[in-house]
């Protein structure tokens, strides 16, 4: 007599434990497809990745699209795009919003204490942009900007005019700017730069900003999270999440500093950030 070989109960427990782990899988990707799009910022690189990274850890799936910042705003306007987490308000994007602020959702602010200015390594003895005249030698009579087209570098020439300062503003790029920063502080040099944050170099070396007293370079905004009309209806959890998503011009320094490694992938960055930061992922994903 042959005798069919029976499923033990330990068996017959993994098959059940597989079958809940594939229908909790197909669950998670029934969630549906979150599309973020994201201007090619290093601060915006950073904050669209972990979102991806969060959302991707609550299920969903996450199509990130790199825009110019009209085009970003305008695919959530029709809903082409879910959500940005890029949007500088009230100053840098108010032309945006005030064209397409009928179409979608503000859901306030992710970060606050952005900034801009002139940027001095912290052991330079000066404090004020009103004390630079008395050390042009100490700083080679130069200001090391970034692109000539930026916005802070028409409010740097605007910051010499109104100081009268006798200050060359050099440009450049971005990166040639934080060589410049980098190349000085090595050799324990005075170099003053044009500078903002969130940005990595605040991580990287200790750092400080020159007093405006005159305030040319304006007060402090905000990124801000922006999703279409409709996504609260439709992706409820989503919109939850993003909604919740709030953190540090520190903590998103961390990441932009993981982005300047050599070969460095921004997403696995993220996922990492993400993996050792859970305790405030899971605020977000409580939100």
């Amino acid at each position: 007599m042959v005798t069919k070989p029976r499923t033990s109960g330990l068996t017959a427990l993994a098959l059940a434990v597989g079958a809940g782990l594939a229908a909790g899988a197909a669950q998670a990707q029934d969630k549906g497809t979150v599309h973020l799009a994201y201007v090619e910022w290093s601060s915006e690189v950073a904050s669209t990745n972990v979102m991806r990274a969060v959302l991707e850890q609550a299920g969903y799936e996450v199509d990130m699209t790199a825009l110019s910042a009209a085009a970003m705003w305008q695919s959530v306007a029709t809903g082409d795009a879910d959500a940005i987490v890029a949007a500088w308000l009230p100053t840098t994007h108010e032309e945006y919003m005030n064209r397409v602020g009928e179409d979608v959702e503000d859901l306030g602010p992710n970060l606050d204490g952005t900034k801009l200015g002139l940027v001095v390594p912290e052991y330079t003895e000066v404090d004020s942009i009103a004390e630079l005249n008395e050390h042009t030698d100490t700083f080679n009579g130069e200001i090391i900007g970034i692109d000539p087209g930026a916005g802070l570098m028409g409010l740097t020439e605007d910051v010499i005019d109104t100081y009268d300062l006798e200050l060359d503003l050099r440009s450049g790029s971005g990166a040639t700017m934080t060589a410049a920063l980098a190349n000085a502080i090595a050799n324990e040099e005075d170099v003053v730069v044009t500078g903002w944050t969130p940005h990595w170099k605040f991580a990287r070396w200790d750092l400080e900003y020159l007093e405006d007293p005159e305030n040319v370079y304006g007060g402090a905004e905000q990124i801000h999270t922006v999703v279409r009309q409709g996504l609260e209806d439709d992706m409820p959890e989503a919109y939850a999440i993003l909604d919740a998503f709030e953190w540090t011009p520190e903590q998103m320094g961390e990441v932009m500093l993981m982005n300047q490694e050599e070969d460095a992938d921004p997403y696995e960055n993220a996922k990492q950030w993400v993996e050792e930061n859970q305790d405030v992922v899971e605020e977000w994903l409580n939100g």
